[in-house]
């Protein structure tokens, strides 16, 4: 037997050693529960539905437990009273960073030296509030208006069809794109704002390719031919996004130049600098398209909540100093009087909204539980939160949660209800689309008032049909919570000055809705 062969057997015998050894529960840890495959344990369970494979888990072993995926042991936490032990955890016991990192390098291929994800968020979060949130809300009108009125103009008067999803993720990421990273200069020009539309269609378009892909992408899973794709779209987007591109571009944000700072400082080059545009483009625009359009499906099918909006928009006008045609502007005042918008977005995002919020265990620690239990993690396992099970589709807090109810987020006198309960006592964390804790979505008033801006001008603008109303709402694909089948057309024929019918088509949402935080 020659020395290969034996080397070969050894090594087989040391792989089948460590696949076949088992861990064992330890006192006071959560129930352990590591599957019949060895190694893999839940992994292609967890793969084809998280949501269905969790809530059995939950159901055999209660709201804390370990279970073995892919040769991980993943701590899930389903309890929403005790979720603060966990989202408010310092870093240097449960810690975010190497999810962030294997973002960053594994599906958008970015490298940043002595990157701290700390440091960054302290950098940007003050681009995204208070006066900047303002610039940010106000370029966004402004440039909703500019792709959406201006696309409808250029199609001619009548009734248009198109992908609902195509419709609302499309318009949205273009007017963010120029919201962000400029618009051509000089700016507010026909001819600059037609080279607008054209050029943000090009970054949609191409953006949308990678989009399709980042599924298999961030399981390893691409073929040939995909990861060939993924190589020609991402080179595409580096150069629409590279810094010298941009450079010549009019009100470019302040939080572009602050992350344009930010990375020059720490001495990446404008190549990486270009991809790290790429990971931003994705992280700052690619949820609100698909939360929109879950939104406007919803409303509809259903009359009752959409002539209810429609009221409350009215409202809106009449009580405007100017027509609609002459807003440069929604005021965040005006924004921020529209119970019912709000409580049908909560609604959407509530059935829709499916982000793991995970967590990285750096050192062993005790995690209290609200009711008084304690329960050991080990230091080098992943601790993971599904609000997506609980509290959002859990039937003790919402009655009937699986059907949508556009006031559910709404009390009798027409104000905002915050009071929902579990085991009889009130809930702090009662949906979590927007993620918790350190790793809350800092965007999050820029994007609620970009989706509101944007329905605010589809339904004042435009009247719009399905084109199939009797189709059932099209359902998730459960290995990635995304949105599958060719469901949603929408008729829109533009009302006023402009005309639009739309037929929308739902392709996929990244976890849109459900984006892991």
């Amino acid at each position: 037997m020659s020395w290969a062969v034996v080397f070969g057997l050894l090594a087989a015998l040391l792989l089948l050693l460590l696949l076949t050894r088992r861990r064992t529960r330890r006192p006071g840890e959560p129930p352990l529960d590591l599957g019949s495959i060895p190694w893999l344990g839940h992994a292609l369970e967890f793969g084809k539905d998280a949501a269905g494979f969790l809530t059995r888990m939950k159901e055999k072993h209660g709201d804390i437990f370990t279970v073995l995926v892919g040769g991980r042991h993943v701590t899930v936490l389903l309890d929403p009273h005790s979720y603060d032990a966990v989202v408010w955890e310092p870093r240097s016991r449960l810690d975010f960073h190497a999810y962030a990192v294997f973002l960053m390098e594994r599906i958008f291929d970015v490298q940043l030296p002595h990157y701290n994800p700390g440091d960054e968020k302290s950098k940007m979060k003050p681009t995204l509030l208070h006066k900047e949130l303002q610039a940010l809300t106000d370029a966004m009108y402004t440039n909703l208006r500019t792709v959406l009125l201006g696309d409808t103009v250029e199609a001619g008067s009548g009734w248009h069809e198109m992908g609902l999803l195509e419709f609302s993720y499309g318009f949205l990421l273009r007017a963010g794109y120029l919201t962000q990273y400029g618009v051509e200069a000089p700016p507010h020009t026909q001819e600059s704002q037609a080279q607008d539309r054209v050029h943000s269609a090009d970054v949609f378009h191409t953006f949308r390719q990678l989009d399709l892909l980042l599924p298999k992408l961030a399981r390893g899973s691409l073929s040939a031919g995909d990861k060939d794709r993924v190589g020609k779209v991402k080179g595409r987007l580096w150069k629409l996004l590279s810094p010298t591109r941009l450079a010549s571009r009019a009100h470019r944000s302040r939080w572009l130049e602050s992350y344009l700072l930010h990375l020059e400082e720490m001495g990446v080059s404008e190549e990486m600098q270009a991809r790290a545009l790429v990971l931003q483009l994705w992280a700052t625009q690619g949820n609100m398209g698909p939360a929109a359009f879950w939104l406007l499906l919803f409303l509809l099918k259903n009359p009752e909540a959409l002539a209810a909006v429609r009221g409350e928009l009215e409202t809106v006008l009449l009580g405007a100093e100017q027509p609609i045609s002459q807003m440069t502007t929604l005021p965040q005042k005006v924004l921020d009087s529209m119970p019912v918008l709000d409580s049908v977005l909560s609604e959407s995002l509530r059935l829709t909204a499916a982000p793991f919020i995970t967590r990285e265990v750096v050192a062993d620690l005790a995690l209290p539980m609200a009711d008084g239990r304690e329960f050991s993690l080990r230091r080098g396992d992943r601790l993971l939160l599904f609000p997506f099970l609980s509290p959002q589709k859990d039937p003790e807090i919402y009655t009937d949660p699986e059907v949508f109810k556009y006031n559910r987020f709404l009390n009798p006198d027409g104000s905002e209800k915050k009071d929902f309960y579990k085991d009889g006592k009130r809930l702090k964390n009662y949906s979590l689309p927007w993620g918790a804790g350190h790793n809350q979505c800092l965007g999050k008033g820029y994007a609620v008032n970009s989706i509101k801006q944007f329905v605010f001008l589809v339904l004042t603008q435009f009247d719009l049909e399905l084109i199939t109303p009797d189709v059932d709402i099209p359902e998730f694909d459960l290995s990635s919570y995304r949105v599958k089948g060719t469901g949603r057309g929408v008729r829109a024929h533009p009302t006023g000055a402009h005309h639009a019918q739309c037929e929308g088509h739902p392709g996929s949402s990244p976890t849109g809705a459900s984006r892991p935080q």
